[in-house]
């Protein structure tokens, strides 16, 4: 639990920290014994401490990318941080750089105080920023982690605009259906009704949905609501549990893909980690946190056999955990001892392949998409005229 304190120090300077404790009891005493005098100190919770904004979590990014420039240019990194500090007008994001400062000031490694932030520095900006503070090369494992999550956001930024186009045929589609449905069927009813014919039975039977709509409308559209708020409800939940990735993984055709991605990110991480001086075992467990359940039972599996003396090819092959491609490319960097760059390269040939089914995915889907609205419309209008058409041709 986080606690806004509001401190004076023995020069009687005022400021503000923002401590993670267990309870109350357990901040004050965390602030008294950096020497602070506690004058107030009150729970944080939703929005900014002791403000009514919402908070904006850092971008991890950003901050790399400006702190590296800094770095490049000679300063150090508490002079980066009190640089990025003056220039930063967001409360959140000024809250987060003294705290950091502060720790640094009272001798902390920069991975200690970043690892005091838990929601703003995940365990791999941690792990590698402690990797880089023993070979004392910041701004290259800087460097490395915002190439890294650019690759990672270049795949997700395909799948999000891959699944934008389908979202709104989808969107504009069912509110074509749903207008036609209970506005202009119900309308076509009261004129069938009084001509006295027979219709055709689907006529008949879209007809009276029509009608049907068209008297409870409001309850219609209150329940496509509540379905709608339900399904969104559902999929948030699964994707904090991971259950989509393993719905997609049970899908035929979609679900090796899946695997192949978790396989991309996963080697992708090990990648950075690797070439950042961490050892491969302390870089599984720093990833397991990021896969999926399924893909965890399996990391731990290989872990154990690597621990035990086993390559790490043989320990992949083993909990299945590559593809021909990719265990070939593992040997050959035990070979000549290259792991990190090879784990790289092995994402890379990934994500390649990744991208190329995305592009052959949506160029098959949407045309098929767009051909079954189409259906679905057309048979609407279809059915509503047929009677016209059966009474054209009585008259004919």
């Amino acid at each position: 639990m986080q606690f806004d304190v509001r401190t004076l120090s023995a020069e009687m300077v005022i400021s503000h920290l923002v401590i993670d404790g267990r309870d109350e009891a357990d901040a004050r005493r965390q602030v008294e014994a950096r020497g602070l005098f506690v004058s107030a100190i009150t729970p944080v919770r939703a929005g900014l401490p002791g403000r009514g904004g919402k908070r904006r979590a850092l971008s991890l990014v950003l901050f790399s990318q400006e702190l590296l420039a800094l770095l490049m240019a000679g300063l150090g990194i508490v002079e980066g941080l009190e640089a990025l500090l003056e220039k930063e007008s967001n409360l959140a994001t000024r809250d987060a750089l003294e705290r950091l400062l502060a720790g640094l000031r009272e001798g902390q490694r920069f991975s200690a105080v970043l690892a005091e932030q838990p929601d703003l520095f995940p365990p791999l900006y941690v792990g590698i920023v402690k990797a880089a503070e023993g070979t004392s090369d910041l701004p290259r494992s800087l460097s490395r982690f915002i190439d890294y999550q650019q690759r990672i956001d270049l795949v997700r930024s395909k799948l999000v605009s891959a699944a934008i186009y389908p979202c709104i045929l989808l969107l504009v589609g069912g509110g074509v259906s749903l207008f036609l449905i209970s506005y202009v069927v119900p309308r076509f009813a009261e004129v069938y009704q009084g001509a006295g014919r027979d219709l055709p039975w689907l006529s008949q039977q879209m007809l009276n949905w029509g009608q049907f709509a068209g008297a409870h409308t409001t309850l219609l559209l209150a329940g496509i609501a509540a379905a709608l708020a339900a399904l969104a409800l559902g999929l948030r939940q699964m994707l904090a549990s991971g259950g989509v990735v393993r719905l997609l993984g049970t899908l035929p055709g979609i679900g090796e893909r899946v695997h192949i991605y978790e396989l991309s990110r996963l080697y992708l991480t090990l990648g950075m980690l690797s070439e950042g001086g961490i050892t491969i075992v302390q870089a599984i467990d720093t990833v397991q946190g990021m896969v999926s359940a399924g893909m965890r039972q399996s990391l731990q599996s290989a872990r154990g056999a690597v621990e035990a003396g086993l390559p790490l090819s043989t320990a992949f092959e083993a909990s299945r955990l590559t593809t021909p491609i990719s265990l070939r490319m593992l040997r050959v960097g035990e070979r000549t001892g290259d792991m990190g760059p090879m784990l790289t390269q092995s994402a890379a040939f990934y994500d390649g392949e990744i991208s190329r089914w995305i592009e052959r995915f949506t160029r098959t889907f949407e045309p098929l998409l767009m051909a079954a609205i189409g259906l679905v419309v057309g048979a609407i209008v279809v059915l509503l005229y047929m009677p016209i058409f059966d009474l054209a041709g009585d008259m004919s």
